[in-house]
């Protein structure tokens, strides 16, 4: 998203001599620095937008899988919000200490010097970053694509094309505009948190309809839980949580980093965690344990728009 803008057309100097406040800036006037022109709304957005995603979908079944119980597996989902707000936290300070665009790069480069920052930075733009992005974007031109396909396949050099489009623009919008960026993004996370909302209504509209027998005796089975698998269960939840570190890599750009920042990120992570549990107290209010187990991601959103508006 923005983590990969560095500037407004402008000409990019080297860190170090890249003034990062507004009193290095009217006491250098010639030196080039990023506008600051992201507030909390947006640093609240870019949080919650970059973290739900896939994960809501796909880790429900591998923390149930591990927990072996539906109550069991809505205090993983609480303690993975937990955990992830703890490291957004130290991202927040980080990202306070520092006031710098850039992220782990600058964390690293202060702590252990340019050469560990380099092969950081270096390893994230060409393996981590690209690898995921291009993943993503695929993902998502297959749900696309296969809506014009109900009864076969898509092509595959039709999603390919898309994916690659699709990247293209992302490119394009972050190079050219800070604030198209972030508008595209706060209209992008509005979008996916009304449809969670959606489900976590009328999966709440069951609940009050008396339709709670699979939560009723929650933690029903639990002597029978491999402690072992618990980790796992941790694992799927934290990568449904993924993405809070992202937005102290635009510190530059944030309007008084030192108040939008930590607050941004209470605010969003806060937020996201009340989604997840209600989303996850929603999908049983639908669905038994076995049902989830033995659906993918995609058949348990599906059923779930079904029943819900008939």
């Amino acid at each position: 998203m923005a983590d990969m803008k560095e500037s407004n057309g402008a000409e990019v100097i080297p860190m170090k001599e890249r003034v990062a406040n507004e009193d290095d800036r009217s006491s250098n006037p010639d030196a080039v620095v990023l506008r600051r022109q992201v507030g909390l709304l947006e640093c609240v957005t870019i949080v919650v937008g970059v973290i739900i995603g896939s994960g809501i979908f796909i880790s429900p079944k591998g923390i149930l899988e591990n927990t072996g119980t539906v109550g069991a597996s809505l205090l993983v989902w609480l303690g993975c919000g937990i955990m992830s707000s703890l490291g957004a936290l130290c991202y927040a300070e980080l990202g306070t200490t520092f006031p710098k665009s850039g992220g782990d790069y600058v964390y690293i480069l202060e702590a252990f010097g340019p050469l560990v920052a380099f092969l950081r930075i270096w390893t994230s733009l060409l393996a981590i970053k690209t690898g995921t992005m291009a993943v993503l974007a695929i993902a998502f031109a297959q749900y696309c694509v296969a809506a014009f396909y109900p009864i076969c396949e898509p092509p595959q050099s039709a999603v390919k094309l898309l994916a690659a489009a699709i990247l293209c623009g992302v490119f394009y919008l972050n190079c050219v505009s800070v604030t198209w960026t972030t508008r595209v993004q706060t209209v992008l996370t509005f979008v996916k948190t009304i449809g969670l909302i959606i489900i976590i209504i009328t999966g709440f509209v069951l609940l009050f309809q008396g339709k709670t027998t699979h939560l009723k005796d929650a933690f029903t089975g639990a002597e029978n839980t491999d402690v072992t698998k618990i980790p796992l269960a941790f694992y799927a939840g934290l990568f449904a949580y993924s993405g809070w570190q992202y937005v102290s890599q635009i510190t530059e750009e944030i309007v008084n980093p030192s108040r939008n920042l930590p607050l941004g990120i209470m605010i969003s992570m806060g937020l996201v965690t009340v989604i997840y549990l209600a989303t996850n107290v929603a999908y049983f209010a639908q669905l038994s344990p076995q049902e989830l187990l033995n659906s993918n991601a995609v058949a348990v959103v599906s059923e779930r728009r079904k029943s819900f508006f008939k």
